[in-house]
């Protein structure tokens, strides 16, 4: 039983949640609100090191039409910072509508939601 970490990329804030390959059920775990490099790593490190997952996933953005914009260059490049300073896997996994399932109020923080349904897709795929 391995443990998997998931990432909503944003500049603003990171959604993170969390799940194991037995039970193949993602739950939200929290969101990371730092928006300086320095500080968004020192929190993934303080959860790695509590969870120590095997391996890490991060939502990929797209445009509907499966084209890639600006979000989706900085997912990649998150991504790879994930897997250089961390030597973990990284899988990649389309996000397009991740956050329009999820119901919120207005101004309700919801990324670890959106992580959670990235994560699931993710192991609803395996």
């Amino acid at each position: 039983m391995d443990t998997i970490l998931a990432f909503d990329f944003g500049i603003k804030r990171i959604g993170v949640a969390i799940g194991n390959t037995m039970l193949r059920q993602a739950e939200p775990l929290k969101v990371i609100k730092a928006e300086d490099n320095a500080t968004r790593f020192a929190d993934i490190q303080k959860l790695l090191d509590e969870w120590t997952p095997a391996r890490l996933v991060v939502g990929l953005p797209m445009h509907p039409d499966g084209n890639e914009h600006e979000m989706t260059a900085r997912a990649r490049r998150f991504a790879n910072q994930l897997n250089g300073r961390f030597n973990l896997a990284v899988e990649l996994v389309d996000e397009r509508y991740s956050s329009a399932v999820i119901s919120a109020k207005r101004g309700e923080v919801i990324d670890d939601r959106a992580a959670a349904i990235i994560l699931q897709q993710y192991f609803d795929s395996l």
